[in-house]
């Protein structure tokens, strides 16, 4: 980030954006870091604040019924480039291969049923892929995960947006038919980023410095789970 926005220039930048909720996820000002240029307070501490004063804009979110199957009979976790820069991507079908191909079953999630879901019905449609479901059996939750990879820029602000909108834009009941889960499953949204990584640091400051992103955080019902790499082995935590 270059230039440094004061808090009216940012307050501007969401009333411009709030007419498409869909795509709000991924406006560049959500990975604003630091204070304004006012010392009005910290980007993403402003950009809360008026989400959880403007809750309702998240209501014009409306599902896209995809027609066909959200279980794509390609996904099979064989990754065919090592070196794409993908990094997500090859992450969550490693997670996914080891899931299905070797049995895996993740504290917390359970195992991973899918990678790179698809959400848009047609082309046009304006939406994008979701990184990885997750099914505990137990439980009978169905987590959305919104993977970040080890180094990500992203804030955790855009982390949460982007799970939820997934939540919101997915038909539900399909999705659940689809896989093959019962009706009565659970359907979560979370935020699925590497421990130690960017947004946990964000996370650890959430009681001093980071309220209203907690706020919001809670208002969505956004689940935050970490995921650990040691040694090539993979781990899932919560705090």
């Amino acid at each position: 980030m270059g230039k440094k926005y004061s808090k009216e220039e940012i307050i501007k930048k969401l009333e411009e954006s709030k007419s498409e909720m869909r795509q709000f996820y991924s406006e560049n000002f959500l990975n604003y870091i630091s204070e304004t240029s006012d010392k009005e307070g910290d980007y993403t501490e402003i950009i809360a604040e008026w989400l959880l004063n403007n809750i309702k804009l998240f209501d014009e979110i409306k599902p896209i019924t995809r027609e066909k199957n959200y279980k794509v009979k390609t996904h099979d976790g064989k990754i065919k480039n090592e070196k794409s820069n993908r990094e997500e991507e090859i992450i969550a079908m490693k997670l996914f291969e080891l899931s299905q191909n070797q049995g895996k079953v993740f504290d917390i999630i359970g195992k991973i049923i899918d990678y790179q879901t698809p959400l848009k019905n047609i082309r046009a449609d304006k939406a994008g892929k979701i990184d990885l479901l997750a099914y505990n059996e137990e439980e009978k939750i169905l987590r959305i995960l919104e993977l970040k990879r080890p180094n990500s820029d992203e804030t955790m602000l855009r982390c949460v947006l982007e799970a939820y909108t997934y939540l919101k834009v997915v038909d539900k009941v399909k999705l659940l038919k689809d896989f093959g889960l019962p009706e009565d499953t659970e359907i979560k949204a979370c935020a699925f980023v590497f421990y130690d990584g960017k947004q946990h640091k964000e996370m650890k400051e959430i009681k001093d410095n980071r309220k209203n992103l907690g706020k919001l955080i809670g208002k969505l019902g956004i689940e935050v789970i970490y995921l650990k790499e040691e040694n090539g082995e993979y781990s899932v935590v919560k705090e």
